[in-house]
């Protein structure tokens, strides 16, 4: 799956591999710290690092002229009503500079096409209740806010 490459002017996204592992860690480093967790590089390689190994999540990558704009990553679940599997989008970042370019549009594109291509149910995700630029984008690409179902977390 590659995306962007009839237009030259839009991102490149594919999956990521190992040998991505240092950018996509840098990426993922100032994700955390954008939402508020203390540095630590070494363990988000490490996570990372696992993530790649096992195989137990898919980072797509967006980029351009080989520099790394930003990426997601996507954990399989599983819908027991419709007996399918379903994506959590867990995570979704575009480097400060490259926000406002489509980056971040491109990349829940690609994630839709790689739900259809294992086919999933669906996608779901989840930001900040104050966070009304991610929410604006989502809204903007269709995404829906659930009104159904009302989630619940419990930290341990």
């Amino acid at each position: 799956m590659v995306h962007g490459v009839n237009d030259p002017g839009a991102p490149k996204i594919r999956r990521g591999t190992m040998p991505d592992l240092p950018r996509i860690a840098q990426l993922f480093e100032a994700y955390r710290q954008f939402y508020g967790e203390a540095p630590d590089p070494d363990g988000a390689r490490a996570f990372l690092r696992e993530r790649l190994q096992v195989g137990d999540s898919v980072v797509l990558i967006a980029e351009r002229e080989r520099r790394f704009l930003g990426f997601a990553q996507l954990y399989p679940s599983y819908s027991s009503t419709s007996m399918k599997r379903h994506w959590i989008l867990n995570d979704l970042f575009v480097a400060p500079a490259y926000r406002r370019g489509g980056v971040g549009r491109a990349l829940l594109a690609a994630g839709e096409d790689f739900a259809r291509a294992t086919a999933a149910s669906g996608l779901v995700l989840a930001t900040q209740k104050t966070n009304a630029t991610a929410k604006a984008l989502y809204e903007s690409c269709g995404w829906k806010l659930d009104e159904v179902f009302d989630h619940y977390r419990r930290y341990l």
